[in-house]
């Protein structure tokens, strides 16, 4: 039994450490998020492409300096009821769950929340794995930033082109040649429309289905006085 037993015993710490490092390494961005309520952090995807030596534009842009279409037209349409959720639509998931029961594909329910993080600390494509850890982020990056700063952060770390274009700013300027704070409401929406995918739907040349979006997202923005009051 002692012999037994002491050789259980490493096993255990091994078990241990390996468990106290992996909490570790899921604490890490619970940790950071209070201190993004200041600074100009950087995705993992853009820290990604510079490991990797491949080209990354991206120029930080404040809020007040964006033309206030903007975040107009991405709360149209990325996240409707962003300033009154906390982190996670609840009403939209529950929407996209009975979509798929009606036969319907199953859609994502992201927040721009849940985006945020996801650029921050986590990584991109499907994954249930990573949406059982952006949940509860978003959540907590709900309660400790304001949905002010958690805009600014999305619209400067989105990637918002090919090639590494990443924020708003960069994005306008390759697009349209003029900066965020320039933009029209009609580039705003258009910028908005290819957020999901920017890499397949260029803003520079946007097809007949970015224009019809663009077109559903500028008429929403103009009427969008509650769902961006919180930014104000």
């Amino acid at each position: 039994m002692t012999v037994l037993a002491a050789s259980r015993s490493p096993k255990r710490r091994l078990v241990r450490r390996i468990l106290l490092v992996v909490a570790a390494v899921l604490a890490i961005p619970y940790v950071l998020v209070p201190l993004y309520a200041v600074g100009t952090p950087v995705s993992t995807l853009m820290m990604w492409r510079w490991v990797t030596g491949q080209p990354v534009t991206r120029i930080w842009v404040p809020l007040a300096d964006m033309a206030p279409a903007l975040p107009r037209s991405v709360l149209a349409a990325e996240d409707a009821r962003f300033c009154g959720h906390t982190g996670i639509d609840w009403t939209e998931i529950q929407n996209a769950l009975e979509d798929a029961e009606d036969g319907g594909r199953l859609r994502g329910g992201s927040t721009i929340t849940q985006q945020t993080v996801k650029n921050l600390f986590l990584w991109h494509g499907r994954s249930w794995v990573r949406k059982a850890l952006e949940m509860p982020l978003a959540v907590w990056a709900d309660l400790i930033l304001p949905k002010r700063r958690i805009m600014e952060l999305y619209l400067n770390v989105a990637e918002w082109g090919p090639d590494g274009v990443f924020g708003a700013e960069a994005g306008a300027r390759r697009a349209f040649g003029r900066g965020a704070a320039g933009l029209s409401e009609r580039q705003a929406a258009i910028l908005a429309a290819v957020l999901p995918n920017p890499v397949r739907r260029d803003a520079a040349k946007p097809g007949p289905g970015v224009r019809r979006l663009a077109g559903i997202y500028q008429r929403r923005a103009r009427t969008s006085g509650p769902i961006d009051a919180c930014l104000r």
